[in-house]
Formats: structure tokens, sequence, C-alpha cells
């Protein structure tokens, strides 16, 4: 099918300190987390300066999308949009239907299947379009791609080298996945199959993966960057919790891969980098976090072999039995129990 351009739609993050509690109110509204949560991540955001990595991380993923595309001959504008924070998703697609663009792909920054992780985006979508109102541009969202070949690679190239960085701590590392946790609720089954818990089990799937081609024969996955009122229920066990236990255990270091994360944006640096790091420093454990994938060459690869499943018919490249899901047009639901 023919298509105008790629709207790359992600999840915005504030460029001063001034910017920083107007982005957390958007991020949490509706969601009944107390200030004083937004007080703790607000200071975490202004340890860097009130400057979330995440924009430049996405400028350079679209960088190197761009130089892919020219070197395939695929004459396709890329654009950019933000859920939270500018540049809002709204003020691109009215950008987008001024310059003329009839029909356009998505790529969201997520992998994965849930709320957050793909129906959000959808609504991102359809609450785009209804903003512009005639003369929106057609959306259609690029699928799920975390068992993607070449998302797998680079997150497993990415361990290897964590694992390469501890030196001769490496033959008792333990290989730890992390992502980012939700609550409980969002994961209850759906459907009349009761098959559900999309991202829990995809992001269980993604690890699985990388440690078959790591050839580790043991592994965890683990949670990070809660953000609820303390009464609701998330997935654990946290990653700091975890590495005390592991300690406990007699475990002598870590290999932390930040499977759930695209880029090394806030959730990654402080959560992992700082904390987690810290956590295992004090107990004298060695510590090693792996790379995200968004700086990988064949991310951008990845993401024009998505563009060519609809462009071209293209095969659809996947290596778990999940289905290739989260591609809709114009915001539609997915199919039903998804």
């Amino acid at each position: 099918m023919s298509f105008d351009a790629l709207l790359f739609l992600s999840f915005g993050g504030p460029e001063g300190p001034e910017e920083v509690r107007p982005f957390l109110e958007n991020v949490t509204r509706g969601r009944g987390v107390p200030p004083e949560r937004l007080d703790e991540v607000a200071e975490h955001y202004l340890h860097f300066g009130g400057v979330s990595p995440i924009n430049r991380l996405n400028q350079d993923i679209m960088a190197a999308l761009r130089s892919e595309l020219d070197a395939q001959g695929r004459d396709l504008p890329v654009y950019f949009g933000n859920r939270n924070w500018h540049p809002m998703v709204e003020d691109t697609v009215a950008r987008m239907s001024a310059d003329g663009v009839r029909r356009a792909l998505v790529f969201a920054t997520s992998a994965w299947g849930g709320y957050s992780g793909c129906k959000q985006y959808h609504e991102d979508i359809a609450r785009a379009r209804e903003s512009v109102g005639e003369g929106a541009p057609e959306l259609v969202k690029l699928r799920q791609f975390f068992d993607h070949p070449l998302f797998v690679e680079a997150n497993a190239d990415a361990v290897r080298a964590a694992f390469e960085r501890l030196g001769e701590r490496a033959g008792q590392a333990r290989l730890v996945f992390t992502a980012h946790s939700i609550p409980l609720r969002a994961e209850e089954p759906v459907g009349p199959d009761g098959r559900g818990q999309w991202y829990s089990r995809q992001v269980a799937e993604a690890a699985r993966l990388v440690a078959e081609q790591v050839g580790a024969e043991t592994y965890d996955v683990v949670w990070q960057s809660r953000s609820g009122p303390p009464q609701v229920p998330w997935l654990e066990p946290d990653i700091v919790d975890h590495i005390e236990d592991l300690h406990a255990k007699g475990v002598d270091s870590v290999v932390v891969s930040p499977i759930g994360f695209v880029s090394d944006h806030l959730e990654v640096i402080w959560d992992l980098d700082n904390e987690a790091a810290e956590a295992a420093q004090e107990r004298g454990m060695g510590f090693a976090r792996a790379a995200t994938a968004g700086t990988d060459p064949r991310f951008a690869r990845m993401i024009v072999e998505l563009i060519a499943e609809h462009t071209d018919g293209a095969p659809v490249r996947k290596l778990s039995e999940f289905p290739a899901a989260g591609s809709t047009a114009n915001g539609e639901p997915c199919a039903p129990g998804c």
C-alpha cells in the first residue's frame, strides 16, 4: 500500500526544570498518583537538570531511521509527536495534514501489548485525528515488535557486552531482565478464552528469547519504576528488592538487561544506573547494566522492516508464537479480547 509519511510516536519528556512538574501531571492525570510521588520523581529529573534524555535519544533513533530509509531508497518523511510533552501528537498530526499527508504509518516506541504499551497509543492516534478533524490523515500503527529477530539480537549482544564488562566475575553473574511495572489490575485476563496479561507474558517471552541467544540457562524477570498509590498492587519483585534477595542467596554479581525499554531514558538511568547499581555496590556485588536496543543500528533496520510489511507486503518476521498484534488504522480497537 502507498503511504506519504511515518509518524514517530513517543512518550515525551521535559526540556528544562520549569517543565518537569507540568509534564508529570500530564503523565499521571486521572491515575491517583500521590503528590509526594510526583515530588519524588520530579527530583529525579531535576538531578539531570530537568531535561529528560528521551527526546535526544528519540532524535538519534529518527536520524538513524532516516539514514536507513535513504539507504534503501524509500522516500518517507519522518514526523515526531509525543503523548505527554512537546511536540504533542495533536500538533504534529495537524502539521502533517497541512503538509498534504493523507496516509501515514505510525511507529510507537513500545515493543509491547497491554494498555500503556499499545492501546494508549491507539488512543493517542484517535485523539490526534479528532483534534484535526476533517482532512486528518489516515494513520496506521505498526505492530508490536518484542519478538522481532533484530530487536532480540540487539538486546542479546548488549547482554553479552555487559557480561564482558564484569571480567572475571562474569562466570558468577546472574542475568536479570527488567521492565516497567504496571498495576496488577491492568494484567487481569480478558477475552472469552481467559487469555490476557499480554504485557507480562510478552516481557517474559522476550527475556526467554534473549537468554536463549546468549546461552543463559537461568535468569530472572523483575520490575521497576512503579508509581501508583502504595495500596494498589503492582507487578513484583522490584529490581532493588531482587538484588537484595540475590545477595542473601550468595549471588556474586548481576547483569541487568532493561528489556522493557527501547532507550536509556530516565527510568533506566535513575532506577538502574543509580538505585540498582548502588544496591549492588553496597553489598559488594558486581553490577553491569546492558545497553538498550535503540542505539543499535539493527533497531532502525527493524523499523524499516515493519514499514515494509505494509508498503511491500514483506513477510512478518517474529520469533514467538504470539500473534503479530497491535496494528490498526486510526486508533480503532485491536481484535476482540486483545
